[in-house]
């Protein structure tokens, strides 16, 4: 029988804030598979996200499956800050460094997070690194109305930093290491709505995914891939406005007519970055019921 089989492995995944998201589901997929998890959280959000977990407000979501030792529960082995729109620490403005939700964070670069997994456990110390880190300040915004500012920070964050996380992360992968982001359909096709720059960071990401592929598979052996998940409300995309109108249109145009879960993609991502995935590199991997297939929708199909 073949198993998914992370143990013995660290993963860490970024952009985790709730238990609502993708993240969270990759995680959860990633520790059930047998994986330590650590995670980065932006810092605004850590505060909270901190609190629920100690008041066990996550307690349902954090419940894993009964295998005959009892029902156990998802524990993380370290929470850091995370803010992807900074490299290195001096990128920080001051007013920032010096804000309520920052000043007591420390380093929050990635360059920092790949120092405080450098400090807590030594060099190479992690298998598996989960870029699931998206914002578009200008997301509600058309395109033609999309300022140079909102346009280069949706850039930045969403795609910009996994090649951050790559440069910097990269020394710190084991040989055989996964690196995996999260894309959406965006990036190939007009999706009415989503603005600010992001379809153009996403279409960014998958292109940079595959050159990095190519330089971090060369330099160091490690495998990058992306995921294009179908639509999910999340709170980050619940925020946009019309994410059940397209969640309703996949899943009524589909070739398998459902919406897709969170779990479904936290499977797949366990997948690739286990050694089952070895051969698999460079690739975009849709988890969409189908849906990138079709060429139109299900209703202009001939009647029989």
């Amino acid at each position: 029988m073949i198993a998914i089989d992370l143990r013995g492995k660290r993963a860490l995944v970024a952009g985790v804030a709730d238990d609502n998201g993708f993240g969270f589901a990759i995680a959860r997929a990633l520790i059930e598979a047998g994986a330590t998890v650590c995670l980065g959280t932006w810092p605004p959000a850590l505060g909270i996200f901190k609190t629920m977990l100690e008041r066990g407000k996550f307690d349902d979501s954090l419940a894993l499956p009964d295998r005959g030792q009892g029902p156990g529960k998802m524990t993380f082995e370290r929470i850091w800050p995370l803010d992807a729109d900074f490299d290195v620490a001096a990128d920080v403005p001051a007013e920032l460094r010096e804000s309520k939700r920052y000043r007591d964070a420390g380093d929050v670069s990635i360059d920092g997070l790949a120092q405080r997994l450098r400090a807590d456990f030594g060099e190479p110390c992690v298998d598996v690194v989960i870029h699931s880190l998206a914002n578009g300040p200008e997301v509600k915004k058309p395109l033609l109305e999309t300022s140079r500012k909102g346009y280069l920070a949706a850039i930045g964050v969403s795609a910009y930093s996994f090649a951050a996380m790559v440069q910097r992360l990269g020394p710190l992968v084991r040989p055989g290491g996964s690196f995996l982001a999260l894309t959406y359909m965006a990036s190939e096709r007009v999706v009415p709505g989503y603005g600010g720059g992001m379809s153009s960071a996403k279409a960014a990401l998958e292109s940079d995914a595959r050159v990095l592929a190519y330089e971090a598979g060369r330099k160091w052996g490690h495998r990058v891939n992306v995921i294009s998940a179908g639509p999910w409300a999340s709170r980050a995309a619940t925020s946009i406005g019309f994410i059940q109108q397209m969640i309703d249109h996949c899943k009524a145009n589909s070739p398998l007519p459902e919406a897709i879960t969170a779990r479904e993609v936290g499977a797949v991502a366990a997948f690739l970055t286990s050694p089952l995935g070895s051969g698999i590199t460079g690739s975009t991997v849709y988890v969409d019921k189908g849906y990138h297939a079709m060429g139109a929708p299900a209703a202009a199909a001939p009647a029989r």
